[in-house]
């Protein structure tokens, strides 16, 4: 019977993340307590109550989706940049990129009657193009219990790198029990799918994702968090976000203005009033607006 291996936090995250490279997915129990999922839960319930389930057996019709959270908040900004969590992403994206970003922010409500959902890999968000390497790292935070009842996450260990189009039967496949405050890592690769919801409470899960500098985020973060809103953030988290240069020329842009009056090729930290060079030698625009 394959297993999910468990790990308390404190444990070693070498460990950890050998394991994650072995079977795809972890559990990390005790990683924030009651207090901090219900200053969570006060922050993101309005929006959670007023999302629509969804359309197809896929996204699920007794299932509902709360994204955008970067901007709605300040919990959910805490967990994004929490260390183990970067530490896990430093040991299994790098290797594939100079940066990593932040893929999405999504509160997901498995809500009573929901059938179980088809299992599938994340990675499959960009097609079927990136089997030579793993461009992703996603986590599903506990706000609620989670059990075989209410719908826990349906895993396959050690399913990263299996064919796409193979069959997984019912004995390959372990549910994802875990604590409030608890959180499941596990890779882009990996087989996984929400389970069946047959208690008579919502199941409810915070789904933070993240992937290679260079690829397209499936949440698009400048129109969840433009610059307007953007500006106020955290450096770190602005760099997670995409408020960064990918790579030596990746993701500059040029500010709309009269000739001369602004600097030709800037970096995406200026958008949100960063000054800092661009890794790429077109312009230095801290000397451009000085002159």
């Amino acid at each position: 019977m394959p297993e999910i291996q468990y790990f308390n936090v404190i444990d070693s995250r070498d460990e950890m993340l050998t394991s994650l490279k072995k079977d795809g997915a972890i559990i990390v129990e005790g990683v924030v307590d009651k207090s901090f999922i219900n200053s969570l839960r006060e922050e993101t319930d309005p929006y959670m109550e007023l999302s629509r389930p969804g359309q197809d057996e896929f996204s699920g019709k007794y299932t509902t989706r709360t994204g955008g959270l970067v901007s709605r908040s300040s919990k959910c900004r805490d967990l994004i940049q929490n260390q183990l969590i970067l530490d896990m992403c430093d040991g299994l994206l790098l290797e594939h990129c100079g940066r990593y970003q932040l893929h999405l922010t999504q509160i997901i409500r498995v809500k009573p009657k929901e059938t179980k959902q088809l299992i599938h890999k994340d990675k499959w968000a960009w097609g079927n193009d990136l089997n030579h390497l793993e461009p992703q790292l996603n986590t599903i935070w506990a706000l609620s219990e989670f059990t075989n009842e209410n719908g826990a996450t349906r895993v396959a260990p050690g399913s990263s790198n299996w064919d796409d189009k193979r069959e997984i039967s019912e004995e390959e496949i372990v549910q994802a029990e875990m604590k409030l405050g608890s959180v499941l890592i596990y890779t882009g690769s990996v087989f996984h799918g929400a389970g069946s919801n047959e208690s008579d409470a919502d199941r409810i899960g915070l789904n933070i994702t993240y992937t290679l500098g260079w690829l397209r985020q499936e949440e698009n973060q400048y129109l969840s968090t433009p610059p307007e809103v953007a500006k106020d953030l955290d450096p770190k988290l602005l760099k997670l976000i995409g408020y960064s240069m990918g790579n030596y020329s990746l993701g500059y842009f040029t500010p709309p203005g009269d000739p001369g009056e602004l600097p030709e090729v800037v970096p995406p930290q200026y958008a949100v009033g960063l000054k800092e060079s661009p890794s790429f030698g077109y312009v230095n625009y801290e000397e451009k607006e000085s002159e």
